[in-house]
């Protein structure tokens, strides 16, 4: 028993000791509940101040969550000093600043992704719901978060995009704006008059309902091809792919129906083909029948 007198006494010191704290514990608990109802009460203002200002979706979020965040780190400093009261404002910077450095190594990545968040929140270069291109990334913008960002593939596939990636590369935004001009390649046979098939390719286009004739309809002269000369056609309409195909659809098919109806060819590759010698065909035709005739007299 004189062996366990001293772990008894430890023992005893340690309960008497957490019987002191309990006091300290209680108070830190409900500052971690005041600290939990001031950031229901702060989000939910904050989200009725920002939604009558029209603010975007995802800058939106980003004020909530920063708004969140500052609350409960101020509050859970509180409460920790109010338990450990030894441990001050200056030790708590002191210690966050060390170990800053360590987490700054290991979380590399995830500071990155949510400082690239941020700006792209920040600098408005892309909206929920745009149609964009980068790198090997391809589809519709469906939510931007703080690291990552949803990006559903024209397929269907949904893919979530580092945010850094989206800040460091080019970042083509299809449907900034909701009109926007394509075009494709017409060729005609040489023999064609152009000054004829101009006027009929441009009234073509004008034909089509999904083109914006108020934005104007370019025909070019373009090039001298391997098999016909070249036009370039342009035309504008709306910026979503799907109105891409549509339109372009419309496009092709009224060039083809109006340049049929006019007589006027579209040429595939023609390929000539140039010997070293020439072919007397005629003299392989008068061996072939020399041999047939020799094939006969032997049978």
């Amino acid at each position: 028993m004189e062996l366990l007198t001293p772990l008894f006494d430890q023992l005893n010191d340690m309960l008497v000791g957490f019987i002191k704290l309990l006091p300290m514990l209680a108070i830190a608990l409900v500052i971690i509940m005041i600290t939990w109802g001031v950031s229901k009460v702060v989000r939910l203002v904050l989200n009725k101040t920002l939604t009558r200002t029209h603010m975007r979706p995802s800058l939106k979020n980003l004020f909530l969550t920063l708004a969140r965040i500052g609350i409960w780190t101020f509050g859970t400093l509180i409460a920790l000093t109010i338990i450990i009261p030894s441990l001050t404002p200056a030790k708590m910077l002191a210690a966050l600043g060390l170990g800053s450095i360590a987490i700054g190594f290991a979380f590399q990545d995830i500071f990155e992704n949510f400082l690239a968040g941020v700006m792209i929140m920040l600098r408005k270069p892309m909206r929920i719901g745009d149609y964009i291109e980068c790198e090997d990334v391809e589809g519709k913008i469906e939510q931007i978060n703080i690291r990552d960002s949803f990006v559903r593939q024209p397929n269907g596939v949904l893919i979530l995009v580092p945010n850094s990636k989206l800040f460091k590369n080019e970042v083509f935004v299809l449907t900034d704006q909701e009109e926007r001009r394509f075009e494709i390649v017409c060729g005609v046979s040489y023999d064609t008059d152009l000054a004829v098939a101009k006027p009929i390719i441009q009234k073509a286009v004008e034909n089509c309902d999904l083109v914006m004739k108020n934005k104007g309809i370019d025909v070019f002269a373009r090039e001298f091809n391997s098999s016909s000369v070249d036009f370039t056609v342009r035309w504008w309409t709306k910026s979503k792919p799907r109105d891409f195909h549509e339109s372009r659809d419309q496009v092709v098919m009224a060039i083809k129906a109006a340049l049929d109806k006019a007589g006027i060819e579209i040429p595939f590759p023609y390929r000539t083909l140039t010997f070293k010698e020439d072919l007397n065909i005629n003299s392989r035709a008068q061996d072939d029948e020399k041999d047939t005739k020799s094939e006969k007299k032997a049978a």
